[in-house]
C-alpha cells in the first residue's frame, strides 16, 4: 500500500455518504457518472464505494476550485454541460452562491471488476 494520501488532510466524512441521491446512483450505475465534488473529503485512495451491491474504487482525490470547472468535467459528474450541472448544485443548495474560489474535493471513481 502507497501512502499517497499523506499529503491530503483527514477525512471529513465517510466514504457511505460520498453518492447519496438517487439519481446520482442510477447515473454511477450506468457508467454516466465517474467523479463526484464534495466540500469535503469523504474518501481516500483505494478505498472502495459500495452502491446497490456494486463496488467502485476511488482513483484520485484533490482539491479544485469552482472556476477551474469544464464542460468535461460536467460530462464525468453526468450532465451535458457546465451551466447543468452548476444549475443542479445550485438548486440542491439553496442560497448557496457559486463563487469562482470556492474550493471542493474532486473523487474519480471507476468500476472495481470482481475478480
Amino acid at each position: 500500500m502507497t501512502h499517497e494520501n499523506h499529503s491530503l488532510p483527514p477525512k471529513t466524512c465517510t466514504i457511505d455518504r460520498l453518492i447519496t441521491l438517487e439519481e446520482d446512483i442510477k447515473k454511477v450505475l450506468a457508467g454516466k457518472k465517474t467523479a463526484t465534488r464534495r466540500n469535503g473529503r469523504y474518501a481516500d485512495l483505494g478505498e472502495i464505494m459500495t452502491l446497490e451491491g456494486r463496488k467502485f474504487v476511488v482513483e484520485k482525490v484533490y482539491p479544485q476550485s469552482l472556476g477551474e470547472l469544464t464542460d468535461e468535467d460536467a460530462r464525468s459528474e453526468g450532465y451535458q454541460s457546465l451551466e447543468e450541472y452548476k444549475q443542479s448544485i445550485l438548486s440542491l443548495h439553496p442560497g448557496m452562491p457559486w463563487l469562482p474560489q470556492m474550493r471542493v474535493w474532486v473523487h474519480e471513481f471507476r468500476p472495481l471488476e470482481e475478480k
